[in-house]
Formats: C-alpha cells, sequence, structure tokens
C-alpha cells in the first residue's frame, strides 16, 4: 500500500509584533528598547522589542520590574486598531498561497502548503517567499518553521528568530524533539514542566522513555498528547474553520480600588472594548465573564449566560454591571478587572463568521 505523502506546514510568527509596528512607524524608537504598555505603577508589558528583550524584558512584566531591568526602557501605548489592520494585511499575503491557515493571534498562524496556489515546489521556498513579501509590504519582519506537523512547525519557528526560517524534516522530527527542553514543547506550561522535572524528565528523550501508563497515572487526559509529541507525532490539521472560543479585555488600575464607582467605570471600559470586537467581527456571545483580581492576587470570575446572545452593547455593559456588583462589598481593594464574552452566536440574519486572521482587544 503507498504511503501517504507528509504534510507540509508552515508556523508563520511575526518578530516582536507589537513593538516592532511602534518602531516602523516612530523612527525615533528604532535601535532603543521598546515595551508596548504602561508606564503606571500598576501597568504591564504587553510586548518588549527585541533591544528590550535583552535586559529581561518580556510581556506580562509588570512595568515597574522592566524599569528596574532596563532604566532606558521607552514606553509605547497600545494601538491596536493598528496591530489588526497589519494583521489583515499578513492575512491577505498567506491567502495568495494556500486556503488552510489557521489563525493563534494577530501575530502568528499556521499554514498547510501540501498544495500551495503558487506552485512552488518545496515548504521552504514558500516560507521564504512569504516572509519576503511580509517585509515588502509591511516593513515588518517574520520568521517561520517548517515541517510535517503542527506541533513541530511552531517549535521550529523559534530556531532563527528573529527574521529566519528552519524545517525540521521527516527524518530529523523523533531525533530532533530527543533533545529540546520539555518546557519548550507547546502544550507543556510552566507548571506541567516543573512536574516533569520533579519526575526526572527534563528532555524530549526523557518523555520517551517513560510508558504510556506511566504518562496516565502522572498527567491523565494529556498522556496521550505527551506520549505522541515526545516521538514527533501530532496529526491535528490546519483548521482555516477553528472559531474563537472568546474575546476578552482587562485592565490593571493604578491603585487598588474599593469604590463602586471607580470599578464599575474599569469594567464598562473593559465592556466598551470588548463589544468594540464584537461588532466588527459580526460576533456575538452568549456568556458574559467578569474576572476580578484583589490586591492580595486572588483572583475570581462570575459569568452568566444569555439565552439569545449579548447582541447590542447596552446589554453588554448590564450584564458586566450585574456580575462586578455580585463580588460587593469587596474584601479587600480591586487591582484587575476584565471582561470575556464567550460561546459565540452569529448575530441574527448573518452568516459571517469570525475573522481568519482577528485578534482580540488585551487592554495591558
Amino acid at each position: 500500500m503507498e504511503r501517504e505523502a507528509p504534510r507540509k506546514i508552515i508556523h508563520v510568527d511575526m518578530d516582536a509584533f507589537y513593538a516592532s509596528v511602534e518602531q516602523r512607524d516612530d523612527p525615533s524608537l528604532r535601535g532603543r528598547p521598546v515595551a508596548v504598555g504602561s508606564p503606571a505603577a500598576r501597568g504591564v508589558v504587553a510586548a518588549a522589542s527585541y533591544e528590550a528583550r535583552t535586559f529581561g524584558v518580556r510581556s506580562a512584566m509588570p512595568s515597574v520590574t522592566a524599569l528596574r531591568k532596563c532604566p532606558e526602557l521607552v514606553f509605547a501605548p497600545p494601538r491596536f486598531e493598528v496591530y489588526r489592520a497589519v494583521s489583515r494585511q499578513i492575512h491577505a499575503i498567506f491567502a495568495d498561497y494556500t486556503t488552510l491557515i489557521q489563525p493563534l493571534s494577530l501575530d502568528e498562524a499556521y499554514l498547510d502548503v501540501t498544495e500551495n496556489l503558487r506552485g512552488l515546489p518545496t515548504a521552504w521556498a514558500t516560507a521564504k517567499e512569504i516572509r519576503a513579501r511580509i517585509h515588502d509590504e509591511t516593513g515588518l519582519t517574520a520568521s517561520a518553521g517548517i515541517s510535517y506537523n503542527k506541533f513541530l512547525a511552531k517549535l521550529a519557528s523559534d530556531q532563527r528568530k528573529p527574521n529566519g526560517q528552519f524545517a525540521v524534516t521527516p527524518e530529523m522530527g523523533a531525533a530532533w524533539v530527543e533533545g529540546l527542553p520539555v518546557g519548550r514543547f507547546h502544550g507543556v506550561g510552566p507548571v506541567t514542566a516543573e512536574r516533569m522535572r520533579a519526575l526526572g524528565i527534563e528532555t524530549g528523550a526523557d518523555l520517551r522513555a517513560r510508558s504510556m501508563a506511566f504518562l496516565q497515572e502522572h498527567f491523565g487526559s494529556s498522556a496521550a498528547w505527551y506520549h505522541g509529541i515526545a516521538r514527533g507525532l501530532d496529526d491535528r490539521p490546519v483548521d482555516p474553520d477553528r472559531t474563537r472560543k472568546s474575546s476578552g479585555s482587562e485592565t490593571t488600575f493604578d491603585r487598588d480600588l474599593t469604590e463602586a464607582a471607580e470599578i464599575e467605570a474599569g469594567v464598562l471600559r473593559m465592556a466598551d472594548d470588548v463589544w468594540e470586537w464584537c461588532e466588527k467581527t459580526r460576533a456575538f456571545g452568549r456568556t458574559v465573564t467578569v474576572k476580578v483580581k484583589f490586591a492580595d492576587f486572588r483572583q475570581i470570575t462570575r459569568s452568566r449566560s444569555h439565552a439569545g446572545g449579548v447582541t447590542a452593547q447596552e446589554q453588554l455593559r448590564q450584564a458586566s454591571l450585574e456580575l462586578i456588583r455580585s463580588v460587593y462589598p469587596p474584601r479587600k481593594g480591586i487591582r484587575l478587572v476584565g471582561v470575556t464574552v464567550s460561546n459565540f452566536n452569529a448575530a441574527p440574519g448573518e452568516t459571517e463568521g469570525l475573522p481568519l486572521f482577528g485578534g482580540e482587544p488585551q487592554a495591558p
């Protein structure tokens, strides 16, 4: 029986996307350490340029910590409407090469180019041409990983960052995985990686040496995934119809809040951010969730589902207020609030789904 030819998968990942857009649009920022976010005492870094990363500045880092690591750090306020517009440009380039595009966020996506639309002979040549067009048309650089499955393609895209590409062939896949630390594996987060290290699993080779029974005992339903990726196996297709499960926005206050009016003003701003995305994409959810983080970093969520969907801005605002009011009076000050909409429906009379290369507002 003839064996099925391996897929040709490309994972394209923009280099320091938000920060690179800011450096592109403001020449005074080029070559300088830049963080997208707010320098306020309670601010958080949404993205960091490569110049900032050399000092240890990373996304999701508190701004005060980032400034301690890099006193010369320059903060640029986020412009999500600009990032979304650039993302659409990039998606238009992808669409010239394949119809099988699965976005992961504004700045990365999987492409299945097994049968590419331009007739290029290899996935390597396809990735190279896509990266060149992204640079020519947006002024930004991208890195790419090329392989026969999604897991390896995503790992490979980190190998030559920034502005490079790397391929993992079927002949080298399993052996290549064995030499990598498990903390680099997609689907193995920091907590799981620590659990694995406690069990003596430091590398892909260590993971491969463990039996399925051992993995099931310690990792339950995730055992099959870990067993497969330790061998370079991943059968997941590139899914262009994969829909967004949620869209949310959150903000960290400059100080801990206890006054209802101030807390609710923050919740309403986040609800309006989310509604802007819902309107643009014509995606309307049934479930509203409010997230609250207290001064002691304890975090809770409150959710409520609406049978007919949340299809009006005022409806989302009211639902968000009702949820935040359910935690009153707060036992401690509130440092962060967020609003998320999930369980998407199409709007009445609409057939358009989620954007193929969309993103969600995430206020830093």
